[in-house]
């Protein structure tokens, strides 16, 4: 099941509230949409694409604002997380489609869990990958990471959160730095436990300064980190990074969510070896009240953030089975 992308994929772009929204997709049937996350792509579901469409579904894989081909603007509030979720409901509707089921990754997830919490008539089902559903509500997201880390060091969401400050670490390297992110973060080579933590930045330091030195993950080929490397080159960081600078303002936009649940079919899919789900283990514990119709919750043991590119089979599995009992 474990696919490269081919002719079969159809790239195109369509109208969105902020401007173009560029997408890939292959197969016809139900739609599913495929939201990445941080620093990546649609090019991240390049294993899912051809699965999918296999299977039945038409899949469509969106750059989400700010990325690849998508439109990109300057305001750093156009990031919010409700203006994303609005570009989702315009992509369905482009689609001539009149719902969708909708998968996220990483920040992808939040974005995902969000369309399906603020608009259950369009997203009929929600599956979660790597980062774990907490309702809206809670502290002001800035007080908590503020004070996340020990005496002398920072949260990297902190770090990311001041414009222009990781673009200047980023920018000179965008390769090299794109390869030590996605090492930091995968089972084959994130660093062993007794050595500095990569989610912290030391005083005055760099987030770069705590990536494994020359180790590229075996998900991640020369190829691969070429496409990425490419998008960003052309791009920049700032669009992907100003998802951060709106954290407080998704805090402010959501109040009237505070503690909902979603109501809808649900999955989720983590991996053991990622901060996310051992950080987040509450939000994991909490689904029988915050995703009443979750299918199940998958930790896939010795997996690492990239969960749907380290482990490519099982997650097609998972995501194909559990579309399957959808259409029943």
């Amino acid at each position: 099941m474990r696919s490269r992308p081919t002719a079969a994929l159809r790239h195109r772009t369509v109208q969105g509230p902020a401007g173009r929204l560029h997408l890939v997709e292959q197969g016809t049937g139900p739609l599913v949409l495929l939201l990445h996350g941080f620093p990546e792509s649609w090019y991240s579901w390049r294993h899912q694409l051809p699965a999918l469409a296999s299977a039945g579904y038409r899949a469509a894989a969106i750059d989400v604002r700010g990325y690849g081909r998508s439109s990109k603007p300057a305001a750093v509030d156009a990031y919010r997380m409700v203006d994303l979720v609005e570009d989702n409901v315009a992509v369905v509707r482009a689609l001539g489609e009149e719902n969708a089921v909708v998968i996220g990754h990483d920040w992808g997830s939040n974005i995902a869990a969000t369309s399906a919490l603020l608009h259950p008539e369009i997203f009929r089902a929600a599956g979660l990958l790597s980062v774990p559903y907490a309702p809206p509500g809670g502290p002001r997201p800035t007080d908590v990471f503020s004070r996340i880390g020990g005496p002398g060091q920072e949260f990297y969401v902190s770090y990311f959160q001041e414009p222009g400050r990781a673009e200047s670490e980023i920018e000179p390297d965008v390769r090299g730095w794109l390869a030590g992110f996605y090492a930091a973060l995968s089972a084959d080579t994130m660093p062993a436990a007794n050595e500095a933590d990569p989610h912290f930045v030391a005083r005055g330091g760099r987030l770069c300064d705590r990536f494994p030195a020359a180790r590229r993950p075996a998900w991640l080929s020369e190829e691969d980190l070429d496409v990425y490397a490419a998008e960003f080159e052309r791009t920049g960081l700032t669009g992907a990074l100003n998802r951060y600078r709106n954290m407080d303002r998704d805090w402010q936009d959501l109040a009237p969510h505070r503690g909902a649940p979603i109501e809808q079919p649900s999955l989720f899919i983590g991996g053991t070896l990622d901060a996310s789900t051992t950080w987040m283990s509450d939000a994991i514990d909490a689904y029988p009240t915050t995703l009443p119709r979750l299918s199940a919750s998958h930790l896939l043991e010795g997996c690492g953030h990239w969960v749907q590119q380290e482990r490519p089979d099982e997650v097609n599995g998972l995501l194909t089975e559990w579309l399957t009992t959808l259409r029943s």
